[in-house]
């Protein structure tokens, strides 16, 4: 759709939510009931609602799987609200230079980060709700810290599921200035015709995998380290391959993905255990002043 069009500026807009009929050319799974177009007067602009499961209500670009997006700009930028206590999920399809197609599915569902060498289960634990956020992904350096030696080419496909306001899709040459911890504004980066009105509460929250190492987890109480990071993605890809479902199929952009599509996250602690050990010596005075040693272990 967009490989033979200008990408060479600061960006490219991928969707819109003004205009007479802005999903015309997206695939709507979900009834109007849940997946619908409304005025916003928070934002004074048109915008898409999506509701219910995260699961079955989302809509998807291109709406013909023999289609491809072709976007190269590196970083994607989704502009929505997400209410409290719902979740959220955008899936997100990847082609390395090498012409290998590979998915990065960010969840709320998700707890913990794992992959198989096709696929990237992504947590969104950290996003930022009740308030209008530009979430701008990072595709270059989750296609390579993820998936071991590829390199970013394209992205060729969006899903975009329930429950979110959208108001606008779009590529970014440039990094922006992630906002989402502190009280700028958002910089001149977001282009002035993507631009939310600065009336409007709003956050640019990048996410990449080194946000995601810093964020720290709530069971864990300390942040991801780029080794712990390592650790918790082959652990994921092991006992994923090593699963009973690992010639289970599913379908994603109209073509067969290995495994079993992604429905909920196993909650994880994450800890990092550490089990102190004392080691107790007793000597015991016999007649021939022999000593007898006994010792314990794991005390405490």
């Amino acid at each position: 759709m967009f490989k033979n069009e200008y990408q060479g500026g600061a960006f490219v807009e991928v969707f819109s939510a003004q205009g007479k009929n802005p999903g015309a050319n997206w695939k709507i799974l979900g009834s109007p009931s849940v997946i619908w177009k409304e005025f916003d007067k928070e934002v004074k602009s048109f915008v898409f609602v999506l509701e219910g499961s995260s699961q079955t209500n989302k809509i998807q670009l291109p709406k013909e799987n023999k289609q491809i997006l072709g976007l190269i700009q590196r970083f994607l930028v989704l502009q929505i609200y997400i209410p409290l206590g719902r979740d959220f999920s955008t899936e997100l399809l990847i082609t390395d230079l090498r012409n290998i197609k590979r998915r990065l599915y960010l969840s709320t569902v998700h707890k913990e980060l794992s992959s198989t060498p096709l696929h990237a289960k992504i947590p969104l634990f950290m996003i930022k709700r009740k308030i209008w956020c530009n979430l701008c992904i990072d595709l270059v350096a989750f296609t390579s810290e993820i998936f071991k030696g590829a390199v970013f080419q394209s992205l060729d496909g969006i899903i975009v599921s329930a429950n979110c306001k959208l108001r606008k899709i779009f590529t970014l040459k440039y990094k922006p200035q992630d906002t989402a911890d502190k009280d700028d504004e958002p910089t001149d980066i977001i282009p002035r015709s993507c631009q939310l009105t600065t009336d409007v509460p709003q956050v640019t929250q990048l996410l990449n995998m080194t946000k995601l190492r810093q964020t720290e987890i709530k069971s864990a109480g300390h942040p991801l380290s780029s080794a712990e990071s390592d650790q918790f993605i082959n652990r994921g890809t092991g006992s994923m391959r090593s699963s009973k479902n690992q010639d289970i199929c599913h379908i994603a952009f109209g073509s067969k993905v290995l495994g079993p599509p992604p429905l909920s996250g196993r909650r994880n602690n994450m800890r990092i255990s550490s089990e102190p050990i004392c080691i107790l010596c007793i000597h015991i005075p016999l007649k021939n002043h022999q000593l007898i040693r006994i010792t314990g272990e794991n005390y405490g």
